[in-house]
């Protein structure tokens, strides 16, 4: 199989098209024997005619290749909290610069996000920003790492990785939440320039992957694996639960014992709580005896960091040492409390140390959310 352009070569993978910076020619297709072109990207394989654009939206087929046609163009920025992401085991307390595009390459009926993700207008990417221009905004905003979010980081993946390399020459990590739909190859380059991910695990069956995302279960799960495996990115996993879809205790119990057995059992896993939206009106909004039924479960089946999200629950949101269960970290939605944590991100009272990435200090950021306005381009 062809992961290239195998067409007129004087047009480079990446370059601008007809002048325009925010389309960018792109990897990851090959011609088909009917004269269509096959999006390799993700498992999703569109096969397109002329001016065809994939389910995504936003990668588009024009001539003889395909193009991305939302490079450094966004949907709005903004400084969150870290732990917004959520990401509790990575740099707590502190702003990360969050952005997205338009577009997604699933179809979940319940998007907490659709407005952006899945939009078909262009007119939602009215901020514009390139990667050297991100990173330097970070940078002056005092972030200390940038988010891909709010939609998939894999439908726009030139964009984020060229993003990641710019903030990576500034000293500004990268993070992506994601729900981790994406064949080997970009799986590769995309995780390759991360330093840090929340992996969206929706289900732990292919009913609902098929019924509800219109994908499929089992690349998600090899996304996970390989994170794990092939990476040093540092992985958490969300699972958002649906009353009556995907939160039976015997679909939380294979989850959860799939994640410390294939995984590990010091991965982060969040179960946060759905509210209605989008084409999904069926269930109620998630309860917080469900969360933590959930975290009961997980933590049954050995994991050792389990979070409950979307809720008013301190004990669920907080960090707890695995060795002698001190608090380390104390958390009120995304506010910090007291810090149980030594310079080398171990338990002050007995030595442990805590999985993930952490500095001397918390972050003192706190729960603000700030929308930002960055230079614009025509």
């Amino acid at each position: 199989m062809t992961y290239s352009n195998p067409s007129d070569p004087s047009t480079p993978t990446g370059s601008p098209g007809a002048g325009d910076p925010h389309r960018i020619a792109v990897d990851y297709w090959h011609p088909l024997d009917d004269g269509r072109l096959q999006c390799d990207l993700c498992p999703r394989l569109c096969k397109l005619h002329e001016g065809q654009r994939g389910l995504c939206f936003v990668r588009e087929r024009q001539g003889d290749r395909l193009w991305l046609t939302s490079y450094g163009r966004s949907s709005g920025f903004c400084i969150d909290p870290i732990e917004k992401k959520p990401l509790n085991h990575f740099l707590p307390g502190t702003p990360v610069l969050s952005f997205g595009t338009a577009g997604c390459n699933l179809a979940c009926k319940f998007c907490q996000n659709w407005d952006m993700s899945k939009s078909r207008e262009q007119d939602t990417l009215a901020e514009r920003a390139m990667p050297a221009e991100l990173a330097d905004a970070a940078l002056r905003l005092g972030c200390r790492s940038v988010a891909f979010t709010y939609n998939d980081p894999v439908s726009f993946l030139e964009y984020a990785v060229d993003t990641a390399a710019a903030c990576r020459e500034q000293g500004v990590r990268s993070v992506a939440v994601t729900a981790g739909y994406i064949c080997d190859r970009p799986r590769e380059r995309l995780f390759g320039a991360l330093d840090a991910a929340n992996v969206d695990l929706k289900a732990f069956d292919e009913r609902f992957y098929y019924k509800l995302c219109g994908g499929h279960l089992k690349p998600v799960l090899e996304t996970l694996q390989y994170i794990v495996r092939e990476t040093r990115v540092w992985l958490e996993i969300t699972c958002l639960l649906i009353p009556g879809e995907n939160d039976s205790d015997a679909e939380l119990d294979a989850l959860c014992h799939w994640v410390a057995s294939e995984l590990g059992a010091d991965i982060p896993l969040h179960f946060t709580a759905y509210h209605p939206d989008w084409k999904f009106h069926s269930a109620p909004p998630t309860p917080g005896s469900t969360l933590q039924r959930a975290r009961a479960i997980a933590r049954q089946a050995g994991l050792h960091y389990v979070y409950t999200g979307n809720v008013h629950d301190p004990e669920g949101g907080s960090t707890w040492c695995q060795g002698c269960g001190a608090l380390l970290i104390e958390r009120d939605w995304y506010r910090l409390g007291h810090w149980g944590l030594d310079a080398r991100g171990a338990c002050s009272r007995c030595g442990q140390r805590l999985p993930g990435v952490f500095e001397a200090r918390p972050g003192d950021w706190g729960a603000r959310r700030q929308p930002v306005r960055l230079v614009t381009q025509a």
